[in-house]
């Protein structure tokens, strides 16, 4: 009997000695936290290491380990078990040549809107493109002037929009629909004294967040006006706005979220995948290669180049995927994905089409990822859109071939078909191809209008993510549209080749824009060259058709003023 009791009694000393040295291990990384100075290890370091081991950066990651099997997330009600991932076979995690503590494949610049970052910037931007007689110049030559500021002065730039009649606007506010200030406007940013509320009850426009200003701002003939100060404060409201929930966004082939912000404002994330340097591999199919982060920022700037102002604004951003994704999610199918990887990073990878496995996680450095964030359109029950089924869309087979790529003639057909028979749709369409073809987008299927404007809206360029992924091949079925049609209008045309010229060209005007956003590098050098070469190709072909059909046939003047001045001025 007392050997028993003894036995028993040894056995609780060893259940306490292991529950202490659980709790000593648990509490290591804090303690290592508030290290004093001197010891060797800076407070509050995001990537400390003890014997091998990475410890995570912010406070939430030593609650992983606590997250037992069965037990739900924050706010997440009965969710189901914690999924156990580390016996997972290899990871792929896309990031794994950058440097620790980042997602980046370039060093990062002070934050947007710091003139010292905007400097900053210039100095290394000759990695990007070389500025005209910096070749033997060292890294930190910078240009005497601003191309891209020098291109919106131009006159090309400066075409005045038509006068807006009242049902060529998207929201008319003074109108008896409209935002109701308690719904669409949140208190917290909207003064609540009266002096500060119209006579309608309505706080002034001045007082509305620039998401709903953009929104009211929109119209038949654009998005956002070329001036519009909105657009920039957009921008930056899309990289600092504190986010306050995430789902996963339904439909579509891979992973997007939506996030919401303080201010009511929503974003569509679409992660980084890919380093800006990696190539799309020659066998891949068109509607199997990856969505690129990179390449929705770049198609906002392009756009915006180009003067098209058809995709709304986006901007890059680095995402805390534990406290801004994980831990203000309600999506449980979303939650239960994430897992820490052998390498001691955060990933998940949620659900979709495809590229949503434990085999293609997104993977943080240890819990950062970048992103891009477009700006959402106004919700569909105030502001209908309709879906167009692109006359030129691919056939998505492996085999079979779409009709235009057997028929030479098939845009005669088009041609006779509403809405392509009647005012600016076809020749819209035909901005989107050049637009496609200088980003090598492939991926071009359907396209939107505005209900509210009949046919007579422009096309919304939206879903961007399948450009820049072959900076050396030049797909030229692209540009089938143009070369069928032999349409173009002749603002775009005028625009072209004023971008081609050494004073404007594209890829240093594009280079110069990039800059501006938080995630600088957007586009590596190989990828802005292209751009020149792909549009001396869209050139040559309008030429081609000028010759073939004549200049009045090929060339639809759609200038409210001289067009000869405007030539003799290039």
């Amino acid at each position: 009997m007392m050997l028993l009791r003894r036995f028993r009694l040894l056995i609780v000393m060893v259940f306490l000695i292991a529950c202490t040295m659980h709790i000593l291990i648990d509490l290591l990384p804090r303690l290592e936290r508030r290290a004093p100075p001197g010891t060797g290890t800076a407070p509050g370091c995001p990537c400390q290491h003890r014997d091998g081991l990475l410890a995570p950066a912010e406070p939430g990651l030593p609650g992983w380990g606590k997250l037992l099997p069965g037990a739900a997330p924050p706010g997440a009600g009965d969710g189901g078990a914690w999924p156990n991932k580390h016996t997972l076979r290899i990871l792929q995690d896309f990031s794994s040549q950058q440097a620790p503590g980042s997602n980046r494949s370039g060093p990062q610049p002070p934050a947007r809107g710091e003139e010292s970052g905007f400097r900053w910037a210039k100095e290394h931007s000759k990695r990007l493109i070389p500025q005209p007689g910096q070749e033997g110049a060292g890294a930190g030559a910078a240009p005497q002037y601003s191309k891209l500021s020098a291109l919106f002065k131009h006159q090309l730039y400066q075409q005045p929009t038509p006068a807006l009649t009242q049902g060529e606007i998207l929201f008319n506010i003074h109108s008896d629909t409209k935002f109701n200030p308690k719904v669409t406007v949140p208190r917290d940013w909207a003064n609540d004294e009266e002096d500060d509320l119209t006579p309608t009850g309505d706080p002034p426009i001045d007082l509305y967040p620039n998401w709903l200003k953009f929104h009211i701002g929109i119209n038949r003939y654009e998005l956002y006006s070329r001036h519009n100060p909105v657009i920039e404060a957009l921008l930056g409201d899309l990289v600092t706005q504190r986010i306050s929930s995430v789902a996963m966004k339904s439909g579509g082939t891979q992973l997007k979220l939506i996030m919401s912000f303080q201010n009511y404002g929503q974003a569509l994330f679409k992660p980084m995948k890919q380093t800006r340097e990696q190539v799309t591999p020659p066998d891949f199919f068109y509607f199997s290669d990856y969505e690129r982060h990179n390449s929705e920022i770049a198609a906002f700037h392009l756009d915006r180049i180009l003067d098209f102002r058809r995709v709304p604004p986006v901007a890059g951003r680095l995402v805390n995927m534990t406290r801004e994704i994980r831990d203000v999610t309600r999506d449980k199918k979303l939650w239960r994905t994430f897992f820490i990887s052998p390498a001691n990073n955060v990933c998940f990878y949620g659900e979709c089409s495809y590229y949503c496995s434990t085999e293609h996680a997104l993977c943080g450095k240890p819990d950062q990822i970048e992103g891009s964030l477009a700006a959402f359109l106004p919700d569909l029950a105030i502001a209908k859109r309709k879906t167009w089924r692109n006359p030129w869309r691919r056939s998505y087979h492996k085999r079979k071939r779409a009709e235009w790529e057997v028929d030479p003639d098939y845009c005669e057909e088009v041609k006779q078909t509403a809405p392509y028979n009647s005012g600016t749709r076809l020749l819209d369409l035909i901005d989107m191809t050049i637009f496609d073809f200088l980003m090598g987008n492939m991926d071009r299927h359907h396209y939107e209008t505005f209900e509210k404007f009949g046919n007579d809206s422009f096309i919304i360029h939206l879903d961007n993510g399948r450009g820049f992924g072959k900076h050396s091949h030049d797909e030229l079925s692209i540009l089938v549209p143009l070369n069928q049609c032999c349409r173009i209008k002749e603002s775009t045309y005028l625009r072209l080749q004023l971008l081609a010229k050494e004073e404007y060209k594209l890829s240093e005007v594009m280079a110069e824009s990039l800059l501006r956003d938080k995630l600088w590098p957007i586009l590596i050098e190989d990828h802005l060259k292209a751009m020149d070469r792909r549009l001396r190709i869209v050139l040559k072909s309008v030429s081609d058709c000028v010759e073939k059909e004549g200049h009045s046939v090929v060339v639809e003047n759609d200038l409210a003023y001289n067009v000869n001045s405007i030539a003799a001025n290039r």
